[in-house]
């Protein structure tokens, strides 16, 4: 996450409207739009390998960015979405897991620049996140999931060194985990089952 901050100070130092902006621009291989009844700047296209072929797109409320969109790999298909706050600073990041042009996953950063969660959705709804993921030190720690799209979540996995150590279930749906497996080097170690009215289980069978 850290290098779509120097995206964001990069448009921003060249979305003014002076001639040295325009000069800058240019040498960068950016084109703006300008509302033809405002004058406000509308939007900035990109060419950032200088192939002749434009590969960002950056909508513009005057010198503040709105959204950018990016195809990295220039295949024809989006993948990498960038929206900005209030601002104009980075408020999230969205790409697509299916690589097919639509985002199905956001990623919000800790104020260093490394990534703080991931918001995931099946059905590519923002609105409609199914999956979140934590990362701490750049790795994830943990996720909650929503597995049948009711709303609430009925999964819990936790993770060491990108390593799954644990998955815990609701499956009568009371909104507790009533059946928790446990990981050792990637093997299932242990089921643990029958939570009393603390939540606490009180069944383990060992996997040999």
């Amino acid at each position: 996450m850290r290098h779509l901050s120097v995206c964001v100070v990069t448009v921003a130092a060249l979305a003014g409207g002076c001639s040295d902006a325009r000069k800058a621009r240019a040498e960068a291989g950016v084109q703006a739009t300008y509302d033809k009844g405002t004058g406000r700047l509308k939007e900035l296209t990109l060419d950032s390998n200088h192939n002749g072929r434009v590969d960002t797109w950056t909508d513009m409320d005057g010198a503040r960015p709105v959204q950018t969109r990016i195809d990295r790999n220039e295949d024809g298909r989006l993948d990498r979405w960038e929206y900005y706050d209030t601002s104009g600073r980075l408020a999230k990041v969205g790409f697509s897991r299916k690589d097919d042009g639509k985002p199905d996953a956001w990623a919000f950063s800790h104020a260093d620049g490394s990534i703080e969660r991931i918001e995931i959705s099946s059905s590519m709804n923002e609105k409609k996140i199914d999956r979140w993921e934590r990362y701490e030190s750049g790795g994830l720690v943990a996720a909650d999931e929503d597995t049948n799209g009711d709303g609430a979540i009925d999964k819990w996995e936790t993770f060491r060194a990108a390593a799954l150590t644990s998955a815990a279930f609701d499956e009568n749906h009371d909104g507790r985990p009533d059946r928790r497996l446990t990981y050792q080097d990637g093997a299932l170690v242990s089921i643990d089952t029958s939570p009393d009215a603390s939540g606490n289980y009180t069944r383990r069978v060992e996997v040999k």
